[in-house]
């Protein structure tokens, strides 16, 4: 269990650092670098400047401190997280921001009480969704807590119930990807379109009909996928950073193989948009399921955050959190 908690916070850094370079790009550009980079054997010849290969952005930087937080304190402190995300973005620490998180702490760093600081709607990125997964490791017993804790560190910047329910889907999805045995796509999303139900039906919605799209190629499936629960369209290729089609994408791309992390990944940033963001989320739930031993170590060997935060120091830190959790 302890190499699968490492697994959930240095996956979900592996698949950050893997879409990192491409984000925000279609499928045009994104397509080839999973074709002649990623399965090629060429991974990690490429960085997005001026950053090189194996920079993690907000996503999983965001997840870190979130565990950072729960080991300093003895268990989820929300006034706690906030000071936490106020402070990155104060001190010019995060990579690649996305503006409602950005606007949510400046609002903390001016005072604002965590529960009155997040964008309210109709913003609905994926920020609250995308570092979700630690809340999956440390409530993965007790679903009624998985489900207050998702929600509660999902507030701080995001009001939106979109948003919150994205949150729960993640850390869901993280603790499911726990239990062993043989996974069962339907019930999988079952559960977690039960779990966010509670929060927003239009997410629980989109979960149901995840395990029809689950048939369709990468290249089909995207259509609904970046289309659900939502009318318009925002102008973004591939999967943009609304928080259910982005969700989804990363449960598709997870249970699509459900038992090869890097297959998965590759799947995640293929079709383009947010692919960061994506990857990173089903690098979570992959690492959970199949653990650290799973990732491609020479990969996992050059995360950073700007020279700090690589592999062992993670893998140290989901270590002290998985010892914390089993105390309490």
């Amino acid at each position: 269990m302890k190499d699968r908690w490492s697994g959930s916070l240095v996956g979900q850094c592996l698949g950050d650092a893997l879409g990192f370079p491409v984000e925000g790009q279609p499928p045009e550009v994104c397509g080839p670098y999973v074709r002649d980079v990623l399965r090629a054997g060429r991974a990690g010849t490429i960085g997005r400047p001026p950053f090189p290969f194996g920079q993690y952005t907000d996503d999983s930087q965001l997840a870190r401190e979130l565990l950072e937080s729960v080991v300093a304190r003895g268990g989820f402190d929300p006034a706690d997280y906030a000071a936490r995300i106020a402070a990155i973005f104060a001190e010019g620490r995060i990579v690649g921001r996305g503006r409602a998180t950005a606007e949510a702490a400046a609002r903390l760093a001016r005072g604002v009480p965590w529960d009155q600081a997040g964008t309210p709607p109709p913003a609905a990125g994926n920020g609250s969704a995308m570092r979700a997964g630690p809340v999956g490791l440390l409530c993965h017993r007790d679903p009624r807590r998985l489900v207050a804790v998702a929600r509660a560190q999902g507030e701080i910047t995001h009001k939106d119930p979109r948003c919150s329910a994205g949150a729960v889907v993640i850390a869901g999805a993280v603790a499911l990807a726990l239990r062993p045995g043989p996974l069962d796509p339907r019930a999988f999303c079952g559960q977690l379109a039960a779990w966010s139900g509670e929060v927003e039906a239009s997410v629980a919605d989109a979960l149901g009909a995840l395990p029809g799209w689950l048939a369709l190629p990468p290249a089909e499936a995207v259509v609904p996928i970046a289309r659900a629960g939502r009318d318009l369209d925002d102008g973004w290729p591939g999967i943009s950073p609304f928080v259910i089609g982005s969700v989804v994408w990363s449960l598709y791309a997870f249970l699509r193989a459900p038992d090869d992390p890097w297959a998965a990944l590759c799947t995640a940033i293929e079709v383009g948009g947010d692919v960061d963001t994506t990857a990173a989320m089903t690098g979570a739930v992959a690492g959970a399921r199949c653990g650290l031993q799973a990732l491609p170590a020479a990969l996992t060997a050059r995360l950073t955050d700007q020279g700090t935060w690589g592999r062992e120091p993670l893998v140290a830190l989901a270590e002290a959190a998985y010892a914390a959790s089993e105390r309490s």
